[in-house]
């Protein structure tokens, strides 16, 4: 006989075209980044949490005491979630920590942020949302001139 796994706690990760793909078919995504870098910019996606893994202290980096209390309270075990963080490095440890837990569709994207962004693929940045203001605006301003 074979060896046995133990229960489905084998990380999946995934690139971040596979990741994109998910996320348009409905999966939710976790990034698990500090709210600082969060809020420079983020994936594009529907349904997003930013549930920190680590905490910036003046003695370093800090693992979130409340993260998986914090991912329980806003998600079920059952949810489809893809974990990222900046490079991937922090998503593997949280999605290692959310499967030990018992969250059953988790995937980890490989690369994180970095990766995502130099694919191209969207993003949502706080700039971005002043932006689309200034355009409608404009827009606003040349159709009163019509």
């Amino acid at each position: 006989m074979g060896s046995i796994k133990s229960s489905g706690s084998e990380v999946v990760t995934i690139d971040v075209q596979a990741a994109k793909d998910l996320l348009k078919s409905g999966y939710g995504y976790v990034d698990v980044r500090t709210v600082e870098e969060y809020k420079k910019g983020h994936v594009d996606a529907e349904k997003i949490l930013n549930i920190p893994y680590l905490f910036n202290t003046p003695e370093g980096r800090v693992k979130n005491p409340q993260f998986l209390q914090e991912v329980s309270s806003a998600c079920n075990k059952e949810d489809l979630l893809v974990v990222g963080c900046q490079s991937g490095v922090r998503s593997l440890s949280a999605t290692t920590d959310l499967l030990t837990a018992g969250f059953k569709q988790v995937n980890n994207m490989g690369g994180g942020y970095l990766a995502w962004v130099e694919h191209h693929f969207p993003v949502t940045k706080p700039e971005d949302a002043g932006k689309k203001d200034q355009e409608v605006d404009q827009r606003k301003k040349a159709e009163d001139e019509l």
